[in-house]
């Protein structure tokens, strides 16, 4: 062995045992444990109105009511089948025709939507509702006439009360509470103005009146005058008309130039601001009925409407408050099923019972329509809607 190789392997040893007793480096800390949220899955909902047109400013009424709703939905956090899920509204101008309406609904299915708030016309709900009834969608429309819900779909469900309803209220209201006896009656042809004026028909002749003429026109029309030169000779008590704010305005104003001295009433889709302010001064002594409380009476009216302000900048018109209530009973019922696949909504759906902001029971018939049907009955006054009779089915 080589002279140096002792004294070498000690040196090694003694530097081992050095290096064996000094401080031991720390071990790193494990990284935290990250736990991922699970993916928030996004809910398609639709809506279809008209927004563009004569018609727009119910579409933007509506729609209002319904951001509200998906708002305050998508804030609480809803989980549904354990999965945290977020609303989205497709909204879609159908501009208030039959023909558009079919074409919005089979985008809005193709679309992957898990419910739909619309249609807001009777006129565009109805052909479109057998398209969301055969991929199976619930459908909450603001459409009034009776044949929406008569088609037997159990995916048709109200946002207001029918036709038969409103009709037969207003109906009696004219000839018992106003003693109209001599009645005219003028609708548009849609499904809405002929539907109400129908059903008005029919109860004001079961309370004693009788319809002196029958006119007709279109939702396009602003010109009466040949209509109301013929009225003015058979000298009715009231005219009746089914329709639009932007028809019965411009024949409030002619009633008046050609002195008809018969008074005007309509349905809600006359008590609008935007009949106030199309007709002017001629509006005043127009009488027309809402479904529903008045606002300040709804249980949940005076909260809504000022929600509804301070997000809008604007007044409650006379929709939003039903679609708001429609799409919250839409995402209760998705909350009840605790999912959003519409074979395990709709069964919840039908039977729900629930407190919205335009009703403390708001609760659906066999048919979808719904069983309460309170409706208030409004006058122009100085420019202004005045409460005149709430008055129930």
């Amino acid at each position: 062995m080589p002279p140096f190789a002792r004294p070498l392997c000690a040196t090694v040893a003694l530097f081992a045992l050095l290096s064996g007793c000094g401080p031991k480096e720390e071990e790193p800390a494990p990284p935290p444990t990250v736990t991922t949220p699970p993916p928030t899955e996004t809910v398609r909902l639709g809506f279809a109105a008209p927004l563009t047109g004569a018609q727009a400013h119910y579409g933007a009424d509506m729609r209002n009511g319904l951001t509200l709703a998906i708002e305050e939905a998508n804030a609480s956090g809803l989980v549904l089948g354990g999965t945290p899920v977020r609303f989205e509204l497709m909204a879609e101008d159908d501009q208030a025709d039959p023909a558009k309406a079919t074409v919005v609904a089979q985008k809005l299915v193709d679309a992957g939507i898990k419910g739909m708030l619309g249609h807001f016309n009777s006129g565009t709900s109805i052909p479109a509702s057998r398209i969301y009834a055969e991929a199976g969608i619930p459908q909450i429309a603001m459409a009034t006439a009776p044949a929406y819900t008569a088609s037997g779909f159990s995916t048709t469900f109200r946002m207001m009360t029918n036709d038969v309803q409103q009709g037969s209220v207003l109906g009696r209201y004219v000839v018992e509470k106003q003693g109209a006896k001599r009645i005219t009656i003028v609708d548009d042809r849609t499904a809405y103005g002929q539907g109400l004026a129908d059903q008005f028909e029919l109860a004001a002749k079961a309370a004693g009146a009788t319809i002196v003429r029958r006119e007709y026109t279109d939702d396009k029309s602003k010109d009466f005058t040949a209509i109301l030169t013929g009225i003015k000779k058979s000298q009715p008590d009231a005219v009746f008309f089914g329709g639009a704010d932007a028809q019965a305005a411009p024949m409030a104003k002619q009633m008046r130039q050609l002195g008809v001295a018969s008074r005007l009433f309509g349905g809600e889709m006359v008590k609008t601001p935007n009949f106030l302010t199309l007709a002017g001064p001629a509006a005043d002594g127009t009488v027309a009925s809402l479904a529903g409380l008045p606002l300040a009476q709804m249980p949940g009216g005076a909260a809504f409407a000022e929600k509804y302000l301070a997000r809008f900048n604007e007044e409650v018109q006379v929709y939003a408050p039903f679609a708001y209530d429609g799409a919250m009973t839409l995402i209760e019922a998705m909350k009840r099923a605790d999912s959003s696949d519409p074979a395990k909504v709709l069964p919840v759906l039908a039977k729900i019972e629930r407190a919205g902001v335009t009703s403390a029971r708001i609760a659906y018939d066999d048919r979808g329509d719904l069983r309460e049907g309170t409706i208030t009955v409004y006058e122009v006054t100085g420019g202004a809607w005045q409460v005149l009779e709430a008055v129930g089915p």
